[in-house]
This record gives C-alpha cells, structure tokens and sequence, in this order.
C-alpha cells in the first residue's frame, strides 16, 4: 500500500473528526472535503458564513492544461521557486486543431506547437511536474483516470475542473494566479461556498442520462443559479449513477456557475477506482466510507443543513436539447420540433460531435455506438457529418480493442485526436470564411457560446448527450425524436433506433496502473534550460504590472459599455488565438472583440474619444495606454461568465484598463480581476448601467480609505458638463486589498518574499 496514500486519509480522517467536533454538528460531504483542507483550522471558531467568508485553504494537487498553462508556469518561473509545492500535471490537449483526424492532425499539432510544447516539457521536468503530451488525452479524463481520490482537493486552470467530483473529489477551476499560490505553498484563498443539496431519487430510464440531469438543472437554475455554490449529490438515486456518468454532471456544474459540485464515495466509485489501477485508494476508502459521505442526519433532514434543496426524479428526467447560444436554455427533445418551428432555426443539421471532457469515456463511446450500430444493421446511412473525440488515448486504446471505434469508423465518422477540438474552438471547420453559412449542429460538449466551436456565428448549437448525439446524426434533423420518430431503413420501412445499451466498462480494465512520471534527480532537473526566443510570437517573459499610485482614479476613459452576454469567449476569443496563449502582448490583440457595444450594437468597434474615429476594442485601448490614459469597461450581468482563461483580465491589465463596472461578475473571473490588481465593482443599483454615457470621462474614488465592505464612489462627467455620481459596491477583502495596491497577487508574494 501505497504510504503517501494512506497518510492522506489518516489525516483527512482526523480533520474531518476535528471539524465536526469544532462545529458542533453534523457535516455535509462538501464541507468534510472542504473544511478537511484549511490551512488553519481554528478558521472553523469565528464567525463563518458560507457565501460570505473567505478561508485559506491547501489543495492537494494542480492540473493544468496546455493552453492556459503557459501563463501559469510563465508566473511560476516570476516567482523564483526551485520546485512545485504540490504534486502538479500539465496535460497537452487545447492546442490540437480538428480538421481531417487524428492520423494528420496529430503530427501537425506536433510540428506546429513544438516551441510551446518544448518549453511546457521543460518547465514541468525541471520542477517536478507530470508532463501528458499532446494526443495523450484531455485533461479531465485524464485526471479522472490518474489522479482524482474521493476526498482529495484539487484546482486546475480550466473552468472544468470539477468534472472530478464525480470520484468525490473538491475540484475547483481556477486562473493561473491562483495555481501558482498552490504551486509555492501559498495558502489559497477562496470564499466559503454556500451548499445546494441535490436529492436524487428515481432510476434513469429510456433515452434519458446523466447528461441530461445536468441539462435539466441548468434549465430550472440558469447559468447564475451556482455562483460562490457548492452542488452536492445525495440519495437513492446517486446508486444507479456510474463514476463516469457523474462526473459529467460534476462537469457541467461549471455551466451553474458552480464553484464545484460532488458525489459522495459507494461501490460505483470503488469499481471505477479498481477499473483504472487504483484498488488500494478503493479499499482504504471502503473502510472508512462513512467519512465520504454525508453524515445520516444530513440526508435525514437535508433542509436543516444545506442551504437549498434540489430535488430531482431520476424517472422523470426527458431527454434534452440546450441551446442556442448559451446552455442554460434547455429544450426536452420532446418540444424541439414545436421549438424548430417558431425560431427558425435550420432544422438540418450539418455535423454531429462526440466528445470533449463531458462525454468521452468509455461508457459515453459505447452507448453512442450502440445507436450507431442499430442503424448499421438496418443498413441506415448517418445524414449528418459525425466527428468523435475519445477521451484518452487508454479510452481510445480499449475502444479499439472491444470494436467500438469500429463501430463508428463504419458508420463514416471522423476519428479526432484525443483532445478538445472543436469544443474550445479548434475546429477548422471552414477553408475560407465566405463557406459560413447559416446551420445547425449537435454536440456533446458543455458550451455553445456563439462562434465557439468553428469561428462561425451563424452556427447554431445545441448541446445534448453522446446517443442523442448519434441519433440526430442518423437522422440528420435537430427536431428528431428518437423516442418517437422513425428513420427509413433500407427497404424503406420506417424504424425506431434502438434504445441506448452501452456498457459502463470494458470486459477488463481500462487501465492496470495509472502513468506517472518519472522523477528526475536534483542534478538532471538544474540542467535544465527553460528557453524562451526573445523574437519569439508565442512566447513572451512577463513584466510585473505596476503598483497603485495611491490615488483615486481620475477621468478613466470609457473603452467599451457591453451589451448582453459577455463570457471570458468574448473578452478573449480561442480558435486562432488559443497560439498566442504564452505571449501577452500578441494576444492582447483580441481584446474583447467578441463582445457587442451598447451603443451602436456593433461588435469590435467603438469610438477612440482621442480621434473620433471608430476603431477596433484592443487598438483604442492600446491608443490610450500610449497616450498615458487608462480606460474602463462597464458590463451588464455574470460578466466573464465561461472559462477559466486568466487571459481575460491580463489583457485589459496590459492595455491599461484599470476597472470593470458590471452589475454582476462570475466568480473564477472575478478571482482573476483581482488577481491582477484590477477593480472589479458592482453596481449598487444596476439601473445605474443606463446612466453610463458613451462620451462619459469616469473616476473612481475612495481608494485611499478602500477596505472591506465599503463601497466607493463612481463619478460620472458627462461631455455636457454635468456630473452623476453612483455607488459602486466590491467584495475584496483586506488581503485582496492587498494585492491591487501591489498591483497584482503575484507582486504582493514576491515582496513578501523579499521581505522575510
């Protein structure tokens, strides 16, 4: 038995009898995952009030992927430390662009990501990080397979991370500021969520899975109804759910908003532990299954002890289509043709996709085939193009191995690399952009956000799960019912495909022993030589951001008022830049340039007030930082919503942008903002929105007396003279404070360092 793994649970163990005994009560399993890993546990003694506190915490491990890694390791090389506090890996999966399948596009990602995948290699080896190479698979699989512990607490640079809840895991997605606090054995600070307890009952029956309950919730609760939340499955119902299928619904608790979301430890999870070479953590954890659960007066009186009750009847749940544009609006396949019908929407649907970090397992694959295959016995050729990602190349490995990827091949689909694809926008799907045109797909991915997935923003997609996904691709229509609707067979009999009867493992295991790296001796790792081409465009050392000047800020020019849905997408676009992703300055060039101006209505356009011209976000930003002016940005609601791509509050930072105004934020950007030393305020009334003019010069003050809780005076000079004032409210704290009068997070650390 592994000894590190058993000193874990002995003290998770501990802690758990420590916080039970502080609090005085019974606990959730969220909070015995979460209170488990303060730093200080004498936290639990003062006056904590979930959805209010902040608490320092020491996650147990760092997952990042590709893309937004660089940042992250371009932070940890600032911050002079010889090696990873915790255990860490880099997984290479954003990067890979689909376009003709795995076979070319491997090997092209290879060759033109060599600077960037050199250079994660060499960071990760030198400072003891485990390196997943491109092709490997996606991050969440992967960590899903290798590294994810019932108990256990993690943080990861992608907004997905809580797709290992599904193993009973607190998986938080986070910026890469705040992996480099774990990274350095920083504690990391994080306000305490408030807990929704989600009592499942019933069995899932038909068409219906578990991708389809999170559909369902994120229909009832909209993609503000999780923010600063913890989702936290209980019930009869839990049972008939596989590790997998929970980790998909863990997964899309990010779309809630969620800040994660957790399924307690049962034979399910043992099996899938034992299924991928981790049978001593299932036997630990099979004695001490009482402490990975919640305590039985929890879920005997759930509404005494959460702070909202959810419940959801399995049985009842119908098969669902979310979308467009958001995933929160959700359709049961039921009333899609109703749906179709009213909106307009191209009931034609040009492609189907199969798979991202939501639904790639092996499970997702062969219930997906299984539709498949009851089309190819009946000869029914597919209408829709069908792309499919596995989730891993051990999932890829074993689908070929039980004839699944087959399955697939004859049906005419596309086999891509084990990576994300066209769910974070790498998919080449056009050669020339006038091939747009307007359209429809499914995916079973997680988001749907206008031009995400091929650049095109007439493309319409809706998100539904892997067999709802092969079932549209058979039938080629986005109003097709497969409880219902028939497909003509080859003699032209109309059919009903087959009922989904995928299996959740393979006749043996997925894997027999989880790859780690190996571990390089003191020597090996200082012979390492990180190297970064001064003339290169990808790559780019960071510069630290100024300090406050200790004033208020004076006649901030307005660069943008955002009209409507304004994700991280938006503010940072992926696709074609995802390849500037380690160079600041290049990718600073797609500063908000997906978002729409209130005035006008246009997108990347607004007016330099210097010139009177119109002209792109990024360049008029860029004009007034020359100029020695800085700018502000004003938003409606959930501003940053979607990613966790610290990138989105680095580049309005680096363009001078010193303050976001919006009527509400997401809370990992929020994080972000404040991470890099940015204002992140709130209207006091969000009416106060309207009053924003176009010419407006705005200041904010109160800053020299900034402190927690107070708010701060937003002054606006109208070009006509006249002056509005508006109450701003914030939600730093006094170490937040801290770090925007440093000028960023990582600044306030390096002159605590220097300080010692």
């Amino acid at each position: 038995m592994t000894s590190s793994i058993k000193i874990f649970y002995d003290r998770f163990q501990t802690s758990v009898k420590a916080c039970s005994d502080m609090l005085s009560r019974p606990l959730t399993y969220g909070e015995k995952v979460l209170y488990s890993h303060l730093c200080d546990m004498a936290d639990l003694g003062g006056d904590l009030v979930r959805g209010q506190s902040y608490m320092n915490f020491s996650p147990d491990r760092v997952a990042m992927q590709d893309a937004t890694a660089q940042m992250a390791l371009l932070l940890f090389l600032n911050a002079g430390k010889d090696e990873a506090a915790v255990p860490a890996s880099v997984h290479c999966d954003h990067l890979i662009v689909a376009k003709e399948g795995l076979e070319k596009d491997l090997p092209a990602a290879k060759g033109y990501n060599e600077e960037i995948y050199s250079f994660l290699h060499d960071v990760s080896l030198k400072y003891g990080i485990d390196f997943w190479g491109p092709g490997e698979g996606i991050i969440h699989q992967v960590v899903l397979e290798n590294y994810a512990i019932p108990g256990g607490m993690m943080i990861g640079t992608d907004s997905h991370t809580p797709n290992a809840g599904g193993l009973g895991m607190a998986a938080i997605g986070v910026g890469g500021a705040d992996a480099v606090d774990v990274l350095t054995a920083q504690p990391w600070e994080l306000k305490v969520p408030k807990i929704v307890g989600v009592h499942l009952i019933g069995k899932l029956s038909g068409w219906a899975s578990p991708k389809d309950v999170i559909l369902t919730i994120l229909e009832k609760l909209t993609v503000k109804g999780g923010t600063n939340k913890i989702f936290e499955y209980f019930g009869e119902g839990v049972s008939s759910l596989s590790a997998t299928g929970r980790a998909t619904i863990c997964n899309m608790g990010a779309e809630l908003g969620a800040t994660f979301s957790i399924f307690p430890y049962d034979t399910n999870t043992g099996e899938y532990l034992r299924k991928t070479g981790r049978g001593e953590v299932a036997s630990i954890c099979d004695g001490i299954s009482s402490y990975l659960c919640a305590d039985p007066e929890v879920c005997a009186s759930p509404s005494s002890y959460y702070d909202e009750v959810l419940e959801i009847d399995l049985s009842e749940v119908e098969t669902h289509l979310n979308g467009p544009f958001t995933p929160d609006a959700g359709h049961p396949v039921s009333s899609m043709k109703d749906f179709v019908k009213e909106s307009g929407i191209p009931a034609e649907v040009g492609a189907a996709l199969i798979g991202s970090c939501t639904n790639s397992s092996y499970e997702d694959l062969s219930r997906a085939a299984s539709v498949l295959e009851g089309a190819l016995s009946k000869n029914i050729p597919m209408k829709a193009k069908l792309l499919v990602n596995p989730g891993s190349s051990q999932i890829l490995a074993v689908c070929e191995k039980d004839g699944i990827m087959d399955v697939f091949r004859q049906a005419g689909a596309t086999i891509m690399t084990c990576a994300c694809g066209a769910c974070i926008g790498q998919w080449a799907r056009y050669s020339d952009p006038s091939e747009m045109t307007r359209n429809s797909i499914v995916t079973s991915f997680n988001r749907n956000f206008r031009s995400r997935a091929d650049g095109n923003p007439d493309t319409f997609a809706f998100v539904a799960s892997p067999e709802m996904v092969a079932a549209i691709a058979v039938s080629g229509k986005l109003d097709f019912n497969p409880v219902t609707d028939t497909v003509a067979d080859a003699e032209g009999n109309e059919v009903l495909l087959p009922v989904p009867s995928g299996k959740v493992f393979p006749k043996g295991n997925i894997l027999d022993v989880p790859r780690f790296s190996s571990s390089l001796s003191k020597e090996e790792k200082d012979a390492i030589r990180v190297k970064i081409s001064p003339d290169s465009q990808r790559l780019q050392i960071l510069s630290p951001f100024p300090a406050w000047d200790g004033k208020d800020m004076e006649n901030l020019r307005l660069l943008l008022k955002v009209k409507g849905k304004c994700t991280t997408d938006h503010i940072s676009q992926a696709g074609k830049w995802l390849r500037f992703r380690g160079h600041l300055e290049n990718i600073s060039g797609n500063l908000l340039m997906g978002a729409t101006n209130f005035f006008g209505g246009e997108v990347d356009c607004v007016v330099n007030s210097l010139t009177g011209e119109k002209g792109r976000v990024s360049e008029t930003a860029a004009s007034y930082k020359k100029a020695g002016l800085s700018s502000i940005v004003v938003a409606e609601d959930n501003y940053g919503e979607g990613s966790s791509r610290e990138h989105a509050a680095m580049e309005p930072r680096f363009l001078g942008v010193k303050v976001v105004l919006a009527k509400s934020f997401a809370r990992i950007h929020e994080t972000n903002l404040k991470k890099q030393g940015m204002l992140a305020l709130t209207f006091a009334d969000p009416a106060d929105y309207d009053r924003i003019r176009e010419d407006d010069l705005i200041s904010v003050r109160g800053l020299e007396s900034f402190s927690p809780s107070a708010p701060l005076e937003v002054v606006l000079h109208h070009s006509d003279g006249s002056e509005e004032s508006v109450q701003a409210n914030h939600t730093y704290n006094d170490l937040q404070i801290s770090w925007f009068k440093a000028g960023s997070a990582l600044n306030y650390l390096k002159n605590n360092e220097q300080n010692k």
